[in-house]
């Protein structure tokens, strides 16, 4: 995800720390340039995982920027495929493009703007190569109002007409008195700040400080709500995390009030409930991907810890951070709107028109929408995908799979640059001749890139008689004979012999340039 509270919801990761990307603008390079053989250094874990990665899920894609998605595509090229868009990774992007759009300086777009149409994820260069498919998601689970589902969709679509204007800015109420259960959303984060202090300081009696507890590596920027909470009784509060327990009592996004405070938890009262909540601490949880050594799976080793309760204070938030959110009743201010979608995104926490107030009236002009954005999205609506189109990409990725799986020119690859390690070191290897690297690359020749060949030919004709090879049972039964065909074989002519290679030598630089061209050849 491109956020670190995006990525610690979604159970992910960061793009920029998965990928080690700068912060900065991500000019674009060409392989003749060599700019990105210094840039990337990873380490043997996330090489492992990034060579057998087979589908990347980005969440939140209408904040990613075109250069940071080229940057994703050039370590994948650099370490899987470099004729491949992504390295040959199956991608698959999710979100909103109306709602918040990624955030580019005037003076990072100064540098951008030659190589880009626009900031936005599709302008990517890689995007241009392989075009994605795009999945209209139609159906709303946030509002059932026609007509205001239909107000939204005008603004979506920069097509709002003064009728439905004037409909939205009837929810206009001047010096309107948010009361229980109404939260306002701001443009900048300095407005709600202030409205929350404010309004704590204004409450009586004592408060109570809720420090965080914090174990391992866990970012402050990724920090899912603050570290240090101070609440009174009768602070509005809104839950930052949906209730794991069978119970259901909250979720990410529900307001109410606390009503007591004890050391180490809270009572909330909701104003739609019948009952009181008591709050706890939870968990949230920074995780790094390893390869689990057994069966080669990506495993999830959870390296910090954050504990707090699940609450903030909620007289205000702003826009961007109440994206995901769902408010029964909200007060609205985006007449300082700054950002694509920032109106839209507001507008579209509510649950209904009746449950909106805006402090100030809407204006066209505060409605923005780029025409690069309208034009990719029109684009989508006009051309969605069919049946035919999902069983060709089927068909496609399933024979480059098998392509991949059955391609050992990587092995070939390694082993003729342990055997040319091996012989400019050899006059410093007592009994070098020992070791033939000639005999081992013959034997791989006659008894696997052969018999491999001839393999992929039978393959070819079978999937020509039956396409699907998940159900093409001529196929599925080579498949058994080859694979442990292959296994033994690669096993007693390549890895079990490397595995043995162990140099007689006195020079350490030696030993290691030997060990480190067998250790690369065995990963």
């Amino acid at each position: 995800a491109p956020t670190g509270v995006a990525a610690v919801n979604a159970g992910g990761v960061t793009i920029h720390s998965f990928f080690q990307l700068p912060f900065g603008p991500h000019l674009p390079w060409t392989p003749a340039s060599g700019q990105a053989a210094a840039a990337f250094r990873f380490g043997r874990e996330k090489l492992r995982i990034l060579r057998t990665l087979d589908l990347l899920v980005i969440d939140e894609i209408s904040m990613v920027r075109a250069d940071l998605l080229d940057g994703i595509d050039e370590v994948l090229r650099r370490f899987r495929d470099r004729g491949k868009p992504f390295g040959g990774v199956q991608l698959l992007m999710i979100g909103d493009l109306q709602q918040l759009a990624p955030v580019v300086k005037e003076e990072e777009w100064r540098l951008l703007a030659p190589h880009y149409d626009s900031p936005y994820f599709f302008a990517s260069r890689a995007l241009r190569e392989a075009p994605p498919v795009c999945i209209e998601l139609t159906h709303i689970h946030r509002q059932s109002d026609p007509v205001f589902i239909d107000i939204l969709n005008q603004i979506r679509e920069n097509r709002i007409d003064r009728q439905s204007l004037e409909t939205l800015n009837r929810r206009y109420i001047p010096d309107f008195p948010a009361g229980d259960g109404y939260i306002t959303l701001t443009t900048h984060n300095a407005q709600a700040q202030r409205i929350n202090e404010t309004r704590l300081r204004a409450l009586p009696g004592p408060g109570r400080r809720f420090t965080a507890e914090v174990e391992g590596d866990f970012p402050d920027f990724q920090y899912p709500t603050e570290a240090e909470l101070e609440l009174k009784e009768g602070a509005q509060v809104m839950f930052v995390k949906n209730d794991a327990s069978a119970d259901k009592l909250y979720y990410n996004g529900k307001i109410g009030r606390v009503v007591r405070l004890e050391a180490e938890a809270v009572t909330v009262r909701c104003a739609e409930d019948p009952y009181e909540i008591r709050v706890e601490r939870l968990e949230w949880h920074n995780a790094k991907y390893t390869i689990d050594e057994g069966n080669q799976q990506i495993r999830e080793e959870i390296i910090g810890t954050f504990r707090q309760l699940p609450l903030k204070l909620a007289w205000a938030i702003t826009i961007h951070k109440s994206q995901g959110l769902t408010f029964e009743r909200a007060v609205i201010d985006a007449k300082a709107a700054f950002a694509s979608g920032q109106v839209y995104v507001a507008l579209s926490r509510c649950k209904s028109l009746e449950g909106l107030v805006l402090s100030a009236p809407i204006a066209a002009h505060n409605i923005l929408a780029g025409d690069a954005l309208l034009s990719f999205t029109r684009e989508i609506e006009e051309h969605p995908p069919d049946t035919a189109l999902l069983r060709e990409a089927q068909t496609a990725y399933q024979r480059e799979l098998l392509w991949e799986l059955f391609d050992f020119s990587a092995v070939q690859r390694r082993l003729g640059f342990c055997a040319k390690v091996w012989w400019e070191h050899s006059a410093s290897i007592a009994g070098a001749e020992a070791f033939d690297f000639d005999r081992i690359r013959e034997q791989l020749n006659g008894e696997v890139l052969d018999m491999n060949t001839r393999f992929r030919l039978q393959m070819e004709r079978q999937l020509a008689q039956h396409a699907d090879a998940e159900t093409n049972p001529a196929l599925q039964a080579s498949l058994r004979k080859a694979c442990p065909y292959f296994i033994e074989k690669l096993t007693g002519i390549v890895l079990r012999p490397l595995q043995e290679c162990d140099p007689e030598t006195d020079s350490k630089i030696v030993r290691k340039a030997v060990h480190d061209a067998v250790h690369k050849a065995l990963q």
